[in-house]
């Protein structure tokens, strides 16, 4: 993630991932005013015991596709809202990767950061039984709210 504010709108995904006891590491790269900080890292994040990473990336959206293309690991990138586009522009730059170079792409904003951070703890439970069955518990749960609150029924 870059900027200040962009790692404030992921807040949600950390405290979720925190739920659900699952590690993470959150790193400050800036692929065109730190480039060779970017490529160390997307070179060395499964040496150094990265399983996946989450990009967050606005406007041009860059970092997500360089990263994936350095990389062995599965990259999600979410496009940040920006006052331009209103992130736009960063979900079609992320979204538009060539041929082989995979970047699961989700929402824009605060939902796809909370998203990305829920993909990354599924992809990681396929693993880990505790952490698949927890994800289970409140996939279950979020159903039965979501029932409980809805206006069945009406109109």
């Amino acid at each position: 993630m870059g900027k200040k504010e962009e790692r404030e709108k992921k807040k949600e995904e950390r405290e979720e991932m925190k739920k659900k006891k699952v590690g993470r590491k959150e790193e400050e790269v800036k692929e065109q005013r730190k480039p060779q900080r970017m490529y160390d890292f997307a070179k060395s994040a499964h040496e150094n015991g990265y399983k996946v990473i989450i990009a967050g990336a606005g406007g041009a959206a860059h970092l997500p596709g360089m990263i994936a293309s350095l990389t062995p690991l599965p990259v999600l990138g979410v496009p940040v809202k920006s006052r331009t586009l209103s992130g736009w522009d960063s979900l079609l730059s992320i979204v538009q990767m060539p041929k082989g170079v995979a970047v699961g792409t989700l929402a824009i904003g605060a939902a796809g950061a909370w998203n990305a951070g829920l993909l990354a703890s599924q992809m990681l439970a396929a693993d880990k039984p505790e952490l698949l069955q927890q994800i289970a518990d409140w996939k279950a749960s979020r159903a039965d709210e979501v029932l409980a609150n809805a206006e069945l029924g009406q109109g």
